[in-house]
């Protein structure tokens, strides 16, 4: 039976920017993978140790949350999640 992880914070309104829905098409895949990974503490495998610190105190503190990632082809793709938590937004760095 696979382990179920609990969210570790709500992720409010889901949103997808056209360039960040583009690059998810171009590579096959979805946000849903992203988004969990997200929601469980998996920032990604970009972010620098500090900034994986300051997502630990931001579930904590109730302050914005920013996951990085990389598609297949290497782009990167960003989840925020706002502080208070009314919407989470896949996106381009580029988009920022």
């Amino acid at each position: 039976m696979p382990e179920i992880i609990k969210p570790l914070f709500p992720l409010g309104r889901l949103v997808v920017t056209p360039g960040a829905l583009a690059a998810l098409e171009e590579n096959s895949t979805g946000c849903t993978e992203f988004l969990e990974r997200h929601v469980t503490g998996d920032w990604g495998e970009i972010l620098c140790k500090e900034d994986r610190q300051t997502n630990v105190e931001a579930v904590a503190s109730g302050m914005r949350i920013l996951s990085a990632y990389r598609l297949e082809d290497g782009t990167r793709i960003w989840l925020i999640t706002e502080a208070d938590r009314s919407s989470t937004c896949c996106l381009l760095p580029s988009e920022y």
